[in-house]
């Protein structure tokens, strides 16, 4: 074994215990047998970025985590379990695997764990209780190694974004382009979450614009919302081959620039939002803020909060932001960490073409030749 493999592994072993103490002092004030953790972002929150994802279309993944007071322990049949133990599990964990064909097998075990005191879940069933929301709102602060994922993930989703950026032809279909977008984040280990993508003809019409057969055209957006560890990186990307919009785009950075400016520890979601709403109407374009959400706390989930005018949750240090502004045909998107020193890009790419607003580099549209 490689010394930094060893480190990589005892540091996950550390923030798996991290974690853990932190469940069971929950269990402990709620009184509860048991914390079951279904979704596949909680998995990859406790196992410090280990996946139980296989289909990406839905939130629970072929594994669940079971904690108690004792043991910690990871929920899975036949098929999985070796896999799991092999590729995606830190140490600090159990087994339990039952038959695939006897699924009544892994309720009995959970329910005897238990001890008959209550269980606390993120996805709650059959009587069981949601996880407090202290512990959830926990989940939103990335420590250490949490955050030094989302640097690399951020780094190679952007490279990959400005890889197909630059290959895309007018007559390719927003299917080639977003195909080349998944296949350039899955060539670097990413999973393709979502992919957007909206040539010429579409572009103005639809702030998600799910790809179609029709040809890129003048100009394209792409989208990504790329996972890896359980984390994402989200972010905006436009190519064009003519004149790009340069007076819209400028009126959108500053709008994106005054709400990046109020994203400071101790503020509220909610004041973002509103400082958001303040800054489209500056820019007379009042209405812009009720035609697409504004983006809001990213992490395990590619918005863990969506902001709003009542969104009350306090921003902290350790927080990940990919806020989204948007004019018709118009966007911008990065994914950010709040830090000591105010916010980094995770998802910049210095190759990309950007300009200074306010203090900070914000992508461009790459101007391409079409031929």
């Amino acid at each position: 074994m490689t010394a930094a493999l060893s480190d990589t592994r005892q540091s996950r072993a550390a923030e798996v215990a991290d974690k853990l103490a932190l469940l069971r002092a929950h269990l402990q004030a709620a009184s509860a047998g048991a914390i079951r953790l279904r979704g596949i972002d909680w998995f990859a929150w406790l196992t410090a970025g280990g996946s139980s994802a296989v289909l990406h279309a839905t939130d629970a993944g072929v594994a669940e985590v079971l904690v108690t007071p004792e043991e910690a322990c990871i929920l899975t049949d036949e098929i999985e379990a070796e896999r799991l133990r092999t590729e995606e599990i830190p140490e600090g964990f159990t087994f339990h695997v039952e038959p695939w064909a006897e699924p009544e097998l892994r309720e009995r075990y959970v329910q005897g764990a238990a001890s008959g005191r209550s269980i606390l879940s993120d996805r709650p069933a059959n009587g069981e209780q949601p996880l407090p929301n202290a512990l959830k709102l926990r989940r939103l602060v990335l420590g250490a190694g949490e955050q030094e994922r989302y640097r690399v993930l951020g780094r190679e989703a952007a490279e990959a974004m400005s890889e197909v950026l630059r290959r895309v032809r007018p007559e390719w279909t927003e299917h080639q382009l977003a195909g080349a977008g998944a296949e350039a984040l899955w060539r670097r280990g990413i999973h393709p979450a979502l992919v957007l993508a909206a040539g010429e003809r579409r572009l103005a019409s639809y702030r998600h614009p799910t790809p179609s057969s029709a040809p890129v055209g003048s100009h394209a957006m792409l989208v990504f919302c790329a996972r890896r560890h359980g984390l994402y990186a989200n972010l905006t990307r436009f190519v064009t081959f003519g004149a790009a919009p340069m007076d819209e785009q400028r009126a959108l950075m500053e709008v994106e620039a005054t709400g990046l400016a109020d994203v400071k520890p101790g503020k509220s979601l909610s004041a973002v939002y509103h400082t958001l709403a303040a800054a489209y109407k500056h820019a007379d374009r009042e209405d812009a803020i009720r035609e697409h959400h504004q983006g809001g706390i990213t992490g395990y989930r590619a918005r863990e909060i969506v902001a709003s005018p009542s969104t009350a949750t306090q921003l902290e240090e350790g927080m990940a932001f990919a806020f989204n502004p948007s004019f018709a045909g118009v966007k911008i998107e990065d994914t950010f960490l709040l830090g000591p020193d105010g916010l980094e890009n995770l998802t910049f790419d210095p190759a990309w073409p950007a300009v200074d607003v306010h203090g900070r580099k914000r992508p461009l549209w790459l101007e391409a030749q079409s031929c």
